[in-house]
């Protein structure tokens, strides 16, 4: 007869690592074991009276060990738990350590070469059935980190009780936790590598509780019924170079508000009613949305995310922003969101030393703090770093059919030196102030949304003269689609901003952007950083009195509609709102009811459409031949420029006069002979101009003059632009 073997009994380091909570690997400990041709079961459940082990037999007792620790045999097959509390309550529940791991190694090894297309459907949070029983899995990276548990309200918030599973040198720690649903509050409980419990949201989080709460809450995204097939096969051709783009650029908490419920900002479902339905009648092709990703300080704009994977809460949950996408679509309308991958907050749930090291960021600050924004510096150079940032742009675009991302202050990326004086920074391997892993990002970034999502478009927020921004990738450039241009923005508001007495000395700000309009596929922006930080409204940048300033603004709209480029239009710039922008009230729409405001609302919507129906303004934006000069008076503060289509599309002529002067029996060239129509005059009454004008139309003579073969006899009004329109008999 052979000699009888003592129980397996866990050891005494692993028991008080397991009370104290510091136990890193949990799954060697609890759940069931085999050892002594038998199975054993470690069960660590405080405040129990008793503990029952429950198979298809019946009911086992499973004997209290040492304090809250359960140990003993049990036989072979499936099993739950039943309790006892000492207030007399009980319940049946599953054992998450009876269940095995869920990531395959194929999610490991594409995450560790920075390849997961996917990331975001294996780490994170998710609904899932896992061995026939329902609940969330549970996956986050920390490599450093000694253990990782999740808490909430399921477990006391007692991070002793669901310690993770570390899947080894991935540094990705899992669980399985039956039982749980939608709408559970949850974060990681982290003991760090400097043996400090941090309490962190959910990096891959799909949900956030209302700022300043900071938990991440379980949320399903999958099963919306999208219905936009249409748009979506067709958005490539709407989004294409040579299609009209006027973007309305929008902060969804300060468009309107409910005056009757608090001042509270409308909800992405009042939004896909009255936003789509506003912007679709101002003749705008898309909506451009400040971030949406969760954040905590509403100053920030959401430029400061936490949730890179979270839609913020503020206006609903997930699948209502669904549906505001789902109805700008339905309207004709692309959306574009702001992403930011340039730098994150410091906030202590967020991602600073996620892991009691520099993770996410650089640890050194010369590269990895930013001094501007009291924000951190991605470490672009990190493999798992760049697939964290490539996934959530994949994932916006993919799960929310989100037509393009514009991408922010992607000049703090480019240059090691940004906004640094000499020592502050260290410089690239060659010595110099490029940053190359933050270029071979943005690279990759477009590569693999361009490759995975078709008609998407990204843009670049890029205030520097970098080279090849809008280029492709294998021709030597970043790969953006597009490349904000804020060289124009910044010479045109400066010329517009000065007494028109002396403007004919500073003529070239308003011509200088046509020397380089080609070298890249731009987009005008004139977006929420030019109402802001004491800039003052676009109306009160214009000099003179009331009238002259939406006379200024009236003819720069028209300037600028007509000029090569896509165009952007941050909200309330449409109407001429008087005050900054201040995102913590709605803008001011009592205004847009004024005569001269709703004059101006008019005429930005009439913009839109001949924008947006005639070809020669639009059709050649990226092709110099586009575009040709026919007078530069700097004397006189005239500028007249043709848009040109393709061969039968009507020609475009762009008379501007930038002065208070109105000048009668002008004569100006023109392309070709015959009648030309007064498309738009900014001067028209229905603008709230004086009304002088041509009465609709001119014919011109075959008369040459400024190079042209042919010539004609206008008014120009004050401060105004003349738009005329014309097709060559042939």
């Amino acid at each position: 007869m052979g000699k009888l073997k003592s129980p397996p009994y866990p050891g005494d380091e692993d028991l008080a690592a397991l009370r104290e909570g510091s136990l890193g690997m949990p799954f060697d400990v609890l759940g069931p074991h085999e050892a002594n041709g038998r199975r054993w079961l470690t069960a660590f459940h405080p405040g129990l009276t008793a503990l029952c082990v429950v198979t298809p037999s019946g009911q086992i007792p499973l004997p209290r060990y040492q304090g809250d620790v359960f140990f003993g045999p049990i036989p072979e097959g499936p099993y739950r738990l039943f309790a006892e509390a000492g207030d007399g309550t009980s319940w049946e529940f599953e054992d998450p350590y009876r269940f095995g791991p869920v990531l395959g190694e194929m999610d490991l090894h594409l995450f560790g070469e920075g390849t997961h297309r996917r990331l975001w459907q294996a780490l994170g949070a998710h609904l899932i059935t896992h061995d026939e029983i329902a609940g969330a899995h549970f996956a986050v990276w920390a490599p450093n980190a000694r253990r990782v548990s999740v808490v909430g309200d399921f477990n006391a918030w007692d991070g002793r009780r669901h310690p993770m599973r570390r899947l080894r040198e991935s540094g990705v720690w899992e669980i399985f936790l039956p039982r749980l649903s939608e709408g559970t509050l949850y974060k990681y409980e982290i003991l760090d590598a400097q043996g400090d419990v941090t309490l962190r949201a959910d990096p891959f989080g799909y949900g956030s509780q209302h700022p300043p709460e900071k938990a991440s809450i379980l949320r399903d995204i999958t099963g919306y019924g999208w219905h936009d097939q249409d748009w979506m096969a067709h958005r490539a051709g709407k989004q294409d170079r040579s299609a009209p783009v006027s973007i309305y650029e929008v902060h969804l908490g300060s468009w309107k508000r409910r005056r009757d419920e608090g001042n509270r900002p409308l909800s992405y479902k009042e939004l896909a009613r009255d936003l789509v339905t506003y912007a679709k009648e101002m003749g705008f092709t898309h909506l451009e949305l400040l971030p949406v990703s969760e954040f905590p300080f509403d100053g920030s704009w959401g430029y400061q995310p936490v949730g890179l994977f979270a839609p913020t809460i503020r206006f609903g949950p997930p699948h209502e922003f669904r549906d505001l996408i789902d109805a700008a679509h339905r309207a004709g309308l692309g959306v574009i969101l702001d992403w930011v991958p340039g730098h994150f907050p410091t906030d202590a749930h967020g991602l600073a030393r996620f892991d009691g090291t520099a993770l996410y960021e650089h640890a050194d600050p010369r590269e990895g703090f930013h001094q501007d924004w009291n924000t951190l510096i991605y470490n672009y150079g990190r493999t798992e770093v760049q697939n964290y940032l490539i996934a959530n742009a994949l994932y916006w675009l993919q799960e929310y059919h989100l037509d393009g991302l514009r991408v922010d202050a992607v000049a703090s990326m480019l240059y090691r030196d940004y906004s640094r004086q000499p020592g502050q920074w260290i410089p690239n391997k060659d010595g110099g102030r490029e940053n190359y892993e933050a270029i071979d990002f943005l690279q990759r970034m477009n590569i693999a949304t361009y490759g995975a999502v078709p008609g998407i478009i990204t843009v670049a927020e890029e205030s520097t003269s970098f080279p090849k921004v809008s280029a492709r990738v294998d021709a030597g450039g970043l790969g953006f689609g597009y490349k904000w241009n804020m060289g124009w923005m910044n010479d045109t508001l400066r010329y517009m901003s000065r007494e028109s007495i002396h403007r004919k000395y500073h003529h070239d700000q308003m011509t200088f952007g046509l020397i380089y309009a080609y070298s890249e596929s731009f987009i005008l922006p004139i977006s929420h950083d030019e109402v802001v930080h004491g800039k003052g409204s676009m109306l009160r940048k214009m000099p003179g009195d009331e009238w002259q300033q939406f006379a200024n603004l009236r003819a720069y709209y028209a300037f600028m509609w007509t000029h090569p480029g896509k165009k952007l239009l941050f909200m309330g710039c449409e109407f001429g709102q008087a005050e900054e922008w201040n995102h913590n009230d709605q803008l001011n729409w009592n205004a847009a009811e004024r005569p001269l405001n709703a004059g101006l609302q008019r005429l930005v919507r009439d913009l839109n459409h001949l924008y947006r129906d005639t070809p020669a303004l639009h059709i050649h934006d990226a092709d110099p031949a586009g575009f040709r000069w026919i007078r530069n008076d700097s004397e006189q503060s005239v500028i007249a420029y043709q848009r040109c289509g393709d061969d039968g599309d009507a020609s475009v002529v762009a008379i501007c006069n930038m002065t208070p002067v109105p000048r009668h029996g002008f004569r100006i060239g023109l392309p070709h002979a015959g009648v030309w129509s007064e498309a738009i005059n900014t001067d028209a009454a229905v603008y709230g101009g004086s009304g002088q004008g041509n009465m609709g139309r001119v014919r011109a003579a075959a008369e040459p003059l400024d190079d042209q073969p042919a010539s004609v006899e206008l008014t120009l009004p004050p401060l105004s632009v003349v738009i005329l329109t014309g097709t060559e008999n042939r």
